[in-house]
């Protein structure tokens, strides 16, 4: 059947069937709502968490964490989401943002969730820009002369709860630096950064060239010892002597350090246990290690 030229109503939807406006009458209509008006009621999905990594970004959760950003680089803060319930611990951070232009969002639990990929993130997540490792020869340009210094060589440690756990007692402890391997992958993720509890913000990663300069470099240039930690075979702990400038290098999980990296130290030295199990995690490991060093360089 043939329709005239006069459009009928939708009865589908009740808000295209309203009078026509009259002529000179203010529209009073809601406008479209923008992109960011959208995005409030709307929550990131997942897909802006890879957006902000190859943005030289960096989720972070957990409330330490971030306040530990907030405290130390806040121009590093990009973008925060939170729930209602944090604003009023979280109000000098928010204002912080208001008058900086840093949008924040106060989204729902759930969102949290998807945001973090976690449960842990204690009501609060943050995008923020990324630290890169610093390369060995600036590193070593800032150690204080004369003094005790610590620092940690991590060969092969890729869990990011363990090095979380690792970061934390190393800012507990006063290391100096955590050394990586030019060919290792390790960086901090959002879940590192949680555990970590704001210690990530506190010790410095350091980027090595090949494994026989490094060592040269940290004895040769900084007064540095290597001390290869080992399940068994190495001096007590408890009993050894340890030098007042000093590299633990600390082996992956399960498999240890290298063998030939182990060879080349200075010192091995093992953690004395009652034999109920073979070892520590790495993470403990580290612990013990660097409070027996502390406890000798008060």
């Amino acid at each position: 059947m043939p329709t005239s030229g006069r459009s009928r109503p939708d009865v589908s939807n009740p808000w295209n069937n309203r009078p026509p406006r009259p002529p000179g009458a203010p529209d009073r209509r809601r406008p479209p709502r923008t992109q960011d008006e959208r995005s409030v009621r709307e929550p990131p999905s997942r897909d802006e968490g890879v957006a902000s990594a190859a943005r030289s970004e960096l989720r972070l959760y957990g409330l330490n964490a971030v306040q530990a950003v907030f405290s130390s680089r806040p121009e590093a803060i990009r973008k925060v989401y939170l729930t209602e319930s944090r604003i009023p611990a979280l109000k000098p951070l928010l204002a912080w943002c208001v008058k900086q232009r840093v949008g924040y969002r106060v989204v729902e639990e759930g969102d949290l969730d998807r945001l973090a990929a976690s449960t842990h993130h204690e009501g609060m997540v943050a995008d923020v820009l990324k630290v890169e490792p610093l390369p060995m020869s600036d590193w070593l340009r800032t150690l204080p002369e004369g003094k005790p210094v610590a620092a940690l060589w991590l060969d092969g440690v890729g869990n990011p709860h363990n090095f979380g756990a690792i970061l934390r007692s190393a800012a507990h402890f006063g290391v100096a630096g955590i050394l990586l391997p030019r060919e290792s992958t390790l960086a901090l993720s959002g879940a590192a950064a949680r555990v970590a509890e704001g210690g990530a913000e506190q010790v410095p990663l350091v980027r090595m060239g090949q494994a026989d300069h490094a060592a040269a470099q940290l004895r040769s240039n900084a007064g540095f010892s290597l001390a290869a930690t080992v399940v068994r075979g190495g001096s007590d702990l408890f009993a050894a002597k340890l030098p007042p400038r000093l590299v633990y290098v600390m082996g992956a999980e399960g498999e240890g350090m290298d063998a030939r990296l182990a060879e080349a130290c200075d010192l091995r030295l093992s953690i004395p246990g009652s034999g109920a199990v073979e070892s520590l995690n790495v993470a403990a490991a580290t612990a013990v290690f660097l409070a027996q060093w502390k406890q000798r360089n008060r």
